[in-house]
């Protein structure tokens, strides 16, 4: 699956952080993920204790 900046998702699971399962946030990026990030998306704006996450597209579902 493939999302642009600013898109809603939900976290359904997450390798990178545990805790930000069940949680909402933004996609950061402005292109698709590459190999820098192990082709995981950069989900931010989730919480306040919680700092943006790393998630693979199967982790995440578009609100």
């Amino acid at each position: 699956m493939s999302f642009q900046a600013g898109d809603k998702v939900r976290i359904i699971s997450c390798a990178d952080n545990p805790s930000a399962a069940g949680k909402t946030g933004r996609i950061v990026d402005e292109v698709p993920p590459g190999p820098l990030t192990g082709g995981r998306w950069t989900v931010g704006r989730i919480g306040v204790l919680t700092g943006p996450v790393l998630c693979a597209a199967g982790e995440l579902q578009r609100l």
